[in-house]
């Protein structure tokens, strides 16, 4: 599989592996990438044959965020349409990522920045090499967070925390991050790869519906009531209880062995 130049595409059993390939540009976005990114994560959901994604970057860096070589202060395009670059752009990557039924990896490599740091923030898993950072870098250009970092970032390291990343532009390394419960786990760098491998072909190996219905309803407990919650889970696990995965669960419970999981 590929994904032209700016995205790799390829497989590994029921997991897909997406990998930022800028290196020259520290895995920059521009627009095309992210609606590649888009689509391939939209079409994940809905392929069967897909149980995990994982997402890394090519190279010494996993995303320097927006590709700002094409805007000039001091041309005739001045200013550009950013109400649209996040509505349009961004918005809907973030969307795909956070909407998505399968579980999304992502192998922070090295520096995440600006959008790069909101684009992993929002994953479902976080790997980080130990060499890895996370900038808010959009003060450092007079803008404020953006790519949904504004929502998922407080939610992942509290208010406080949150404003004083974002308003200074101070780097948090990997160790730090996994401290604060930014990310799941840093790792030595030579190790990243593997164990981002080992994490999502064993989400792979999962119950697919189960594992993203858990997702959704995680997603849904931060603006719900107890009451409203306590419904969602009720809907969610009648679901989860109707599947070939359930019924597997419970025979390799009682036999007392692994199961082995279907994704139906």
């Amino acid at each position: 599989m590929s994904g032209g130049d700016e995205l790799r595409i390829s497989r590994d059993g029921a997991c897909l592996l997406l990998t930022l390939n800028r290196p020259a540009k520290l895995n920059a976005l521009t627009a095309t990438m992210i609606a590649t990114l888009t689509t391939e994560i939209q079409g994940a959901g809905d392929d069967p044959a897909t149980r995990a994604i994982l997402l890394t970057g090519a190279g010494r860096a996993f995303c320097a965020g927006q590709d700002l070589d094409h805007r000039d202060p001091d041309g005739p395009d001045w200013p550009p349409d950013l109400r649209a670059s996040v509505a349009h752009t961004y918005g809907p990557l973030i969307r795909s990522i956070l909407h998505c039924p399968k579980p999304i990896v992502c192998a922070v490599n090295g520096v995440a920045s600006g959008a790069g740091a909101n684009l992993a923030l929002a994953c479902d898993i976080v790997l980080a090499a130990e060499s890895a950072r996370f900038i808010q870098s959009f003060s450092r250009v007079g803008l404020i967070p953006d790519a949904a970092g504004t929502w998922v970032l407080p939610r992942l390291v509290g208010l406080a925390r949150a404003r004083a990343i974002c308003m200074t532009g101070a780097p948090v390394d990997a160790r730090e991050a996994e401290g604060w419960g930014m990310i799941w786990k840093a790792h030595p760098d030579e190790s990243l790869a593997a164990e981002a491998r080992d994490m999502a072909l064993s989400l792979a190996s999962g119950p697919t519906l189960a594992l993203g219905l858990t997702k959704q309803a995680l997603l849904a407990s931060a603006d719900a009531t107890l009451e409203t919650q306590i419904a969602h889970e009720a809907e969610a696990q009648a679901r989860s209880g109707a599947t070939e995965d359930y019924a597997e669960g419970v025979r390799a419970f009682l036999a007392k062995r692994p199961p082995v999981f279907n994704g139906r």
